[in-house]
């Protein structure tokens, strides 16, 4: 007989906006684009002419070419010169907020039908005993995914991060990155409400 420290995957009715919508490869790929170009940090080193080796001389006199006047090769218009603007590099790409929450509910919707999906009660635990988190998520055969927590508690955050092939995010942190790295996903049946009420798109 299960205890309260060992929750078991639930029978739950999904709500069907956010779990049983049609899986738009096209929107997951401009979500996950948009989102990791926010990550990068954009500071690649580019000099501008006075960084860029070289260009002391002038290429050549003043007047009498019939070129355009230049004191130095290494200005921005000349191949081989500065950069213009070289500061932070922004990489981000908006997505707006609709279209961000509908490719959550379109990967949500995947790993329920593909069965990759499970809900189990909320997991507590008295101590953080990294044992009894491996042997409920054993009981509920999950090897490997990732564990979307709602309210975590401490026990359950020690208990669970050491364990191999499984990783945590919380609930408000949710992309599709860390959804799509996934093997499978586990929600807690508290949770579901939740999701409801954050990714429902009118």
């Amino acid at each position: 007989m299960a205890t309260k420290s060992e929750p078991k995957t639930k029978e739950v009715k999904l709500p069907s906006e956010i779990f049983s919508q049609e899986f738009n490869p096209a929107l997951v790929h401009q979500a996950l684009t948009s989102y990791l170009s926010s990550k990068r940090q954009g500071s690649v080193l580019l000099k501008n002419r006075s960084d860029v080796r070289g260009g002391g001389k002038k290429p050549f006199k003043q007047k009498g070419t019939g070129r355009a006047r230049a004191g130095t090769i290494r200005s921005p218009i000349w191949v081989g010169g500065g950069v213009t603007f070289n500061g932070l590099k922004n990489h981000t790409k908006k997505i707006n907020k609709k279209m961000a929450k509908k490719a959550i509910t379109s990967i949500l919707s995947k790993f329920k039908a593909e069965k990759r999906l499970h809900v189990i009660d909320e997991i507590k635990l008295k101590s953080p005993k990294t044992k009894e988190a491996l042997n409920i998520l054993r009981k509920n055969k999950i090897e490997s995914g990732l564990i979307v927590l709602n309210d975590p508690k401490e026990n359950t955050l020690l208990s669970i991060r050491n364990i191999k092939n499984i990783n945590f995010i919380m609930l408000s942190d949710l992309n599709p990155y860390d959804l799509l790295k996934a093997n499978s996903i586990v929600i807690e049946s508290s949770s579901i409400e939740l999701l409801k009420e954050h990714y429902s798109v009118k």
